[in-house]
């Protein structure tokens, strides 16, 4: 180590997001709702949004009644509007937001040929254009602030692996969320602003729940015969928005259970 080295602990691990603010869309249900608590309980000041209003006023309830702090925010990321409110209702409430965690998504749940031009806009608006518009809405506001932030999209295998499964619109906008979060990476490393994604698997969610009522349940053909708990994913999140992972920046993780071939 050189004199002008940085002197670092033994090991050189952090979750404290005692500083942080935090918005996570999605965050009414599932990986969403798990994200919000996480975050929170890391010491972050949680802004949960979603479309279902009473949904985030019981997990800010949840949230305060552990000690945190959480302002539930109703928001629909297919409004460029309401995603600028309510980084206002969070800059007011706790400050700048400096950890983002896209994840709200939904399903095509139909073939490719049968889909309306109707789903097609609204799946393309919620799963890429709302999140590439909210990041890079955080992104300017952290520029003008002058602060380093943390962007978390939340991808899919699904990117990576498509066997026909009625999905492929979704698959589609989750293949460009991978590659949004490499060049946003690119773009905005200079600024101190870290962009990341998470690909899950199987999950236990409101969307594994609808898959299974339309397909039944396949859990019996995955390699261990399970599907992941939101929780096996708090190690993951948490890494990415750490203080600890400064030099991590477009990379998409994987988070599978070796579900699906690689």
């Amino acid at each position: 180590m050189t004199e002008s080295a940085p002197a670092y602990p033994l090991p050189y691990v952090s979750t404290d997001l005692r500083d942080q603010v935090a918005l996570v869309t999605g965050a009414t249900a599932g990986l969403g709702r798990r994200f919000a608590l996480t975050l929170a309980a890391a010491g972050a000041r949680v802004i949960a949004t979603g479309r279902r209003a009473d949904r985030l006023q019981e997990v800010a309830e949840e949230i305060r009644a552990a000690g945190g702090e959480c302002e539930p925010f109703r928001l629909d990321v297919t409004n460029a509007d309401d995603c600028e409110a309510a980084l206002d209702h969070a800059e007011a409430t706790f400050g700048t937001v400096t950890v983002l965690v896209n994840n709200a998504g939904i399903p095509d749940a139909q073939r490719a040929h049968k889909l309306s031009v109707e789903m097609i806009d609204n799946v393309i608006a919620t799963n890429l254009r709302g999140p590439f518009i909210l990041a890079t809405a955080v992104a300017r506001r952290l520029m003008k602030a002058r602060l380093p932030g943390r962007i978390v999209n939340l991808s899919s295998m699904a990117a990576f692996n498509y066997t026909g499964n009625a999905a492929a619109l979704y698959s589609t906008t989750k293949a460009a969320i991978n590659r949004m979060t490499e060049t946003l990476a690119v773009e905005w490393v200079r600024h101190g602003i870290n962009v990341n994604a998470i690909c899950p698997g199987s999950f236990d969610s409101e969307m594994h729940q609808g898959m299974v009522e339309r397909v039944g349940d396949f859990t019996h053909r995955l390699p261990r015969k399970r599907v992941g708990q939101p929780a096996q994913l708090d190690s993951t999140l948490l890494y990415l928005v750490g203080p600890t992972s400064e030099l991590v920046t477009g990379t998409v993780i994987k988070v599978d259970d070796g579900q699906f071939p690689r």
